[in-house]
């Protein structure tokens, strides 16, 4: 089962996400971060990844498609602290060249 906590600090959104990030998870996941989104205004989404203990292409998804609700709004979004495993799906999916992964 994934946790999801936020962090709302100005207009920067944070969701920490904890888990497994497979297709289980995902729709919920992408609800709750799209019901974060419609409150107020947020210019920059970050998803902390640091607790993420596994991801399949459906996390893929579930990121493309945060991604591009966040530049249809004019905000951006960037990837923080994922594990190695994690980050390795992420480079291979591409998302390394969409947005900033630190």
């Amino acid at each position: 089962m994934l946790e999801i906590t936020f962090k709302r600090q100005n207009r920067i959104l944070t969701v920490y996400l904890k888990g497994e990030l497979d297709h289980h998870a995902v729709l919920k996941v992408k609800e709750t971060i799209d019901l974060q989104l419609v409150k107020s205004p947020v210019a920059l989404l970050i998803l902390d990844m640091s607790a993420v203990t596994f991801m399949d292409s459906s996390g893929v998804g579930l990121i493309v498609g945060r991604y591009n609700k966040m530049k249809s709004l004019g905000g951006s979004m960037k990837i923080a602290n994922p594990g190695l495993n994690i980050l390795k799906v992420l480079k291979m999916s591409g998302l390394s060249r969409l947005m900033e992964i630190s």
